[in-house]
């Protein structure tokens, strides 16, 4: 599924392909904080956006290991990207679990 609301409003970001990333399947952010569930999907093709204040309407789950999922503010379901937090300035969201025109 992809999600509707809109999360980033201009152009303030850029396409990037990646070797492929492994994210959880798609579910309430409860649910993803534990890290249980193995499946998921492997990723490749993400939007690197190197501020946290340009998204509207994500939100982050606890630290999986070094890792945050981005998730829909309204909803709580995810993950659409995560954040590894070695690297504040880098945030991932999957073109594959959001819809963009």
């Amino acid at each position: 599924p992809r999600q509707q609301s809109e999360t980033l409003s201009t152009l303030m970001f850029f396409v990037f392909s990646s070797p492929q990333l492994f994210l959880p399947s798609m579910r309430k952010k409860p649910a993803l904080a534990d890290g249980s569930n193995p499946d998921g999907d492997l990723l490749q093709e993400h939007w690197l956006v190197d501020d946290m204040f340009i998204f509207e309407n994500v939100g982050f789950t606890k630290d999986v290991g070094n890792i945050k999922f981005l998730v829909c503010a309204d909803c709580e379901i995810g993950p659409i990207g995560w954040h590894c937090l070695d690297d504040k300035n880098s945030f991932y969201v999957a073109l594959e679990r959001v819809s963009h025109e």
